[in-house]
């Protein structure tokens, strides 16, 4: 703030009743009070000026963050849908996999080592044994099945390699999308930091902006108070030039009147030279001073 105890005040009364030399040094104190003044106001401008700067620098730090926060959400955003979609490729393959598990029924039946063997004993009979008509017809009507039953039991198994490989297709598929899970803590992390160090960028801008506007204010303040001591110091010397102007009238004026008193004298002089009345010398030098002689 601006300490008012080393103004100077001027009144209408000072400028009227002060006299010539109190308003000379009146004059050197506001000279001396506004110069103090302007190179505060000046200083306060620079330092108004460097904070406003510093502002600048923090919402250009600020919109950096802003424009990293915002590209990285945009990577975020692109994972989350390439997850996505994998996760949803992935729950297609294992509904697969469950289906096909379901469809083959692995668990029942028997081997495809025993069943050949079953045929086999079978079939050897067949061509060993004398059956009758009716089990000879029983025994092939068996072996038939036991050969359907080993088809479908070898078609299941076949299936079998079709299912590891889809379960390998829907675990690749999903590893693929944790990846892309795990990119995305990892970006939104990353974004939240920016986040966070935008906000305080700014709330740092807020406050030196403050500081700013309140060094805006005391510079105001302090040039106020300068063009005040200037206008007022041109007052006086309005006043003091008025004052000379005075002076120099009463001055002219009284070479008036002493040029006027020297000319009657002189002229009662040389009316007195003209009656033939002898002069001195101090006589003939104010006849000559005023051009009668």
């Amino acid at each position: 703030m601006v300490d008012e105890s080393k103004n100077i005040e001027l009144t209408e009364d000072d400028l009227a009743n002060k006299s010539k030399g109190q308003l000379i040094k009146m004059a050197g104190q506001l000279r001396d009070r506004r110069n103090d003044l302007n190179q505060m106001a000046s200083e306060r401008a620079s330092k108004r000026d460097d904070l406003n700067a510093k502002t600048r620098e923090k919402v250009d730090e600020a919109q950096e963050h802003r424009e990293q926060r915002d590209e990285l959400n945009e990577q975020v955003q692109e994972h989350k849908e390439q997850r996505n979609e994998l996760n949803a490729q992935a729950n297609e393959l294992f509904d697969k996999v469950e289906q096909l598990k379901s469809d083959m029924e692995l668990d029942e039946g028997k081997d495809l080592e025993q069943l050949e063997d079953e045929i086999e004993q079978l079939e050897f009979k067949q061509q060993t044994e004398v059956l009758s008509s009716e089990d000879e017809k029983e025994l092939i009507e068996k072996i038939e099945s036991k050969r359907e039953e080993y088809e479908q039991r070898k078609g299941k198994l076949e299936q079998n390699d079709d299912l590891e490989g889809l379960v390998d297709e829907a675990e690749e598929v999903r590893s693929e999308a944790s990846q892309h899970h795990q990119k995305v803590t990892e970006l939104a992390d990353k974004a939240q930091e920016h986040h966070n160090q935008m906000i305080e960028a700014y709330r740092e801008a807020d406050d030196i902006r403050d500081e700013a506007d309140e060094m805006h204010e005391k510079f105001v303040e302090a040039q106020e108070a300068a063009d005040q001591h200037h206008e007022d110091f041109v007052r006086v010397q309005k006043r003091l030039r008025e004052l000379d102007k005075e002076e120099e009238q009463e001055r002219k004026s009284a070479r008036d009147k002493k040029k006027e008193a020297a000319k009657e004298e002189a002229e009662e002089i040389y009316q007195k030279f003209k009656e033939g009345e002898t002069l001195d010398t101090e006589d003939l030098m104010k006849l000559q001073k005023t051009g009668l002689l």
